[in-house]
């Protein structure tokens, strides 16, 4: 396969198989034929130096996957994959050899000893016949059929195994494990690859075919184990600098808490500096080759950034190694709590923000009592999550409310004296129509309406109530009118007794209830306006 790599011996082998080859066309005598004996030694003796030398490649993948298994193991795995593909293919070939010796000489011959074939005890080495109806068959279905599966597949397999990286290896491979077909030298019409390699040729040079396309096989195995060996190391770095590197956990420490550092060695190549990329901006490098990343803090809350280091390996190829990093950019205020008006409210999301100075929020962690709570549903300014805040549900309305507060302090848990919440239940809200629950109302203003809403003031939570219905009461001289409603829209009804109202006569909406947010319903006190 190596074109150009081969030995001495290997090319006057080949040389001896091209010539007996013209000769067999000459219909030469039986000594000529039988000098293929002598080649189809040769060629087996080179298939053994192959296995050989192919067994000291493999031990060379034992050794470097257990001296470095992340690095070597996964060219150990597919170099194994190659053995066993190898293997088979070769096996094949001899099972082939086999068969054949076997039908002409009879079973019990004495040119095949266990798996071995010794061409020079063969007894019928010029019959022409027995290969043909073996591997061409009566109507052209021989043996030679599966064979020419096999080579394409291990020869697929192993072009596969390079992964386009080494073009001249994969022409090699497609030449020396061809099954092309071919064109009749007599004729000139094509032929199959099957009969133009083995129809009408003596056994003992059908044997030395076979044996020399089993030279092939191993020697395209050496070759693809030798790519996979070499790829162990092509992208390897070389390090010519370490520095010591020291990364505390945390600059800030709390009297009681333990101080902690990571000290490693780190290793680089002063012969070429790395390219470092954050985002679209490629970062400036000092002096002694590491990149400089700055940024404004324009926003509080979590920050998360990285970006690609590229270098360039020994192979020629550039490595990209992203990474990432975080940082939490607080207030740069105090924070002022009110103690005497620490309150929740029953039956909704309250929002609590818990903070511990300079510890990130997703280190910190808290436990309530009478209440459920959840996290991360709190959004900043740009609408990002802020995992420093929680929604806190009490459950029961004159239990105080309890929050448990433990950090994660230099990778030890440090828990905090509990903080004490009142729960009161949150207000009734205020019916209004046309915007108002008292005073006057223009009559058409009254009367473009279309139902009551429940509206909260000066109050800091954003809740929402909905009005589950209510009665209009209309008087005039003929007496009191009522029409009901069971939602928040005025009904036909309604609107007609609205309109019937003049300048100086009162609207009265009363029976007003409104479901809230902690699922309970109240009533509201009614809406009296004057008809201007």
């Amino acid at each position: 396969m190596g074109h150009g790599k081969e030995s001495p011996r290997q090319k006057m082998i080949g040389m001896m198989y091209l010539v007996l080859t013209a000769m067999l066309a000459l219909n030469v005598s039986k000594e000529a034929v039988k000098a293929f004996v002598k080649v189809d030694q040769g060629l087996t003796l080179t298939v053994s130096n192959y296995m050989l030398k192919n067994n000291l490649i493999y031990r060379e993948f034992d050794r470097a996957a257990a001296e470095n298994p992340a690095k070597a193991g996964k060219y150990k795995t597919t170099a194994l994959m190659v053995k066993e593909r190898a293997d088979e293919t070769f096996n094949f070939l001899q099972g082939l050899k086999i068969e054949i010796v076997n039908i002409a000489d009879g079973p019990e011959n004495a040119a095949v000893v266990g798996t071995e074939v010794l061409s020079e005890k063969i007894l019928k080495f010029d019959d022409s016949n027995i290969p043909s109806q073996i591997l061409i068959g009566a109507n052209e279905n021989g043996k030679a059929n599966d064979l020419k599966a096999v080579i394409n597949e291990y020869r697929e397999f192993l072009i596969t195994t390079l992964e386009g990286k080494n073009p001249s290896a994969e022409d090699a491979l497609k030449k020396s494990l061809s099954t092309e077909d071919g064109k009749n030298e007599k004729t000139g019409e094509k032929e199959r690859w099957e009969n133009a390699t083995f129809q009408t040729l003596p056994l003992v040079a059908v044997v030395t075919i076979l044996s020399k396309m089993q030279v092939d096989v191993r020697n395209a195995e050496t070759e693809v184990l030798n790519y996979l060996y070499s790829q162990i190391d092509a992208s390897s770095f070389k390090f010519n600098k370490l520095t010591a590197i020291v990364i505390p956990n945390s600059n800030y420490v709390t009297q009681g808490s333990d101080y902690e550092a990571q000290v490693f060695i780190s290793a680089t190549d002063t012969t070429q500096s790395p390219i470092i990329t954050v985002g679209d901006m490629q970062l400036p490098l000092d002096e002694t080759g590491k990149g400089v990343y700055k940024t404004k803090a324009t926003s509080v809350g979590p920050r998360k950034w990285g970006g690609i280091i590229a270098l360039k390996a020994p192979d020629g190829s550039t490595k990209n190694y992203p990474f990432e990093s975080s940082y939490v950019v607080g207030e740069p205020n105090v924070v002022v709590s009110p103690t005497a008006m620490n309150v929740l409210y029953m039956g909704i999301d309250n929002p609590i923000d818990v903070s511990v100075p300079n510890v990130s929020p997703d280190k910190i962690k808290i436990k309530v009592t009478n209440a459920v709570y959840s996290v991360g549903k709190i959004k900043n300014s740009k609408g990002e999550n802020f995992r420093g805040n929680w929604l806190i549900k009490p459950s029961a309305v004159g239990q105080n409310v309890q929050v448990i507060v433990s950090a994660d302090i230099n990778g030890k848990p440090m828990q905090f004296a509990p903080l004490e919440f009142r729960v009161k239940g949150i207000p009734t809200p205020i019916a209004v129509f046309a915007g108002k629950s008292t005073g006057s109302v223009a009559r058409a203003t009254a009367a473009a309406q279309q139902g009551v809403f429940a509206i909260m003031p000066d109050f800091d939570f954003d809740l929402v109530y909905q009005v589950t219905g209510f009665t209009v009461l209309y008087s005039d001289n003929r007496g009191d009118f009522e029409e009901p409603s069971t939602g928040s829209n005025l009904t036909t009804k309604q609107k007609d007794l609205i309109g019937r109202l003049t300048r100086g006569k009162y609207l009265t909406i009363k029976d007003i209830k409104a479901l809230g947010p902690d699922g309970k319903t109240r009533e509201l006190l009614p809406v009296i306006l004057k008809i201007d």
